[in-house]
């Protein structure tokens, strides 16, 4: 019962984590595109506290409730899927602190990119909740 209890945890931490990553590049598009600095600075603020009040948070509660999931039930660690999933894992985790290391180049106004390059952007974590969730669900290549 326990193991099931983490599980739905850990569901609900990674759709608030990936409810970042969906809103925060789209705040970049915008952000891009503002002309004003009242409207730049307003973006500076909800991007911040979008990543340091949820996405951080739920990054780490997904991590640390994950990696309790296969405390649980070690066998999953020979399933190739897993690996697959912790691999995307770890692309998404580069992604994360990519998404922070662009938060503190607009703060600093140092945005070289524009809106289209931030829409096309918006689109990795799609691309990677859609194959992590085939993996779990699935369980391709197993055993």
């Amino acid at each position: 019962m326990l193991y099931l209890w983490i599980k739905a945890l850990h569901i609900v931490a990674m759709v608030c984590w990936f409810a970042g990553l969906f809103y925060l590049p789209r705040l970049f598009v915008y952000h891009s595109m503002s002309q004003d600095a009242v409207s730049r600075e307003r973006f500076n603020i909800m991007q911040r506290k979008l990543y340091r009040g949820i996405m951080m948070p739920s990054m780490i509660a997904t991590l640390f409730l994950g990696l309790w999931l296969v405390w649980m039930v070690p066998g999953y660690l020979s399933q190739p899927w897993l690996h697959i999933k912790l691999t995307l894992v770890v692309v998404l985790i580069g992604y994360h602190h990519i998404c922070g290391a662009q938060i503190k180049r607009f703060a600093r106004g140092e945005n070289g990119k524009n809106h289209t390059f931030y829409r096309w952007f918006n689109e990795v974590p799609v691309l990677i909740l859609l194959a992590v969730v085939i993996l779990v669900v699935v369980k391709p290549f197993s055993s």
